[in-house]
């Protein structure tokens, strides 16, 4: 919801295409592929993306060079919506795991994941970052937009923004 946002907004984003919108996602991902190879040191993308907005999953962000001053708009769910919300698609794309994880080890497993990506973005000084909360923006797209527009420096505009919004896509509600 946010890369699409923040694309009616105003702001220029970088993104491939790619992945084509889904039965999980109907209007799109917004992803850029050479991200998935941070961990490889694969910078050289970085230069074409200064000025444009770029999704980067959480597990990522430990991998951005130091070189380059960011702002991270970390969007947060309710946890057992996110959980809900990966068992459906893997259950659409017929992905079967081989070891499921329980609800339970699941949920550990991603709140320490959390506490680490948090921490970790609490110790950067070259990285600025904005939590917004995805239930939130449900409730108060323009509130939270205009929260949104002020840490981007007002590059975007919070009403378009809140255009995007479908209420129809909440699907996990928890």
């Amino acid at each position: 919801m946010m890369m699409s946002a923040l694309k009616e907004g105003g702001m220029l984003l970088l993104v491939d295409g790619i992945r084509e919108p889904d039965g999980n996602n109907p209007k799109g991902y917004f992803e850029y592929e050479p991200v998935k190879k941070l961990p490889k040191g694969n910078f050289n993308w970085l230069s074409a993306a200064k000025g444009k907005a770029v999704k980067i999953i959480s597990a990522l962000l430990e991998f951005l060079p130091e070189d380059y001053q960011y702002r991270v708009i970390f969007m947060e769910r309710d946890i057992d919506e996110i959980l809900a919300s990966q068992k459906r698609m893997l259950s659409r794309s017929e992905v079967v795991e081989e070891k499921p994880l329980s609800d339970k080890a699941l949920r550990q497993s991603y709140q320490a994941h959390l506490e680490q990506v948090k921490s970790f973005l609490s110790k950067k000084d070259w990285l600025k970052v904005m939590f917004v909360s995805y239930n939130q923006v449900l409730n108060d797209p323009e509130g939270e937009f205009r929260r949104v527009a002020r840490f981007l420096d007002n590059l975007v505009e919070p009403s378009a923004m809140s255009k995007v919004v479908d209420p129809e896509l909440y699907r996990e509600r928890h």
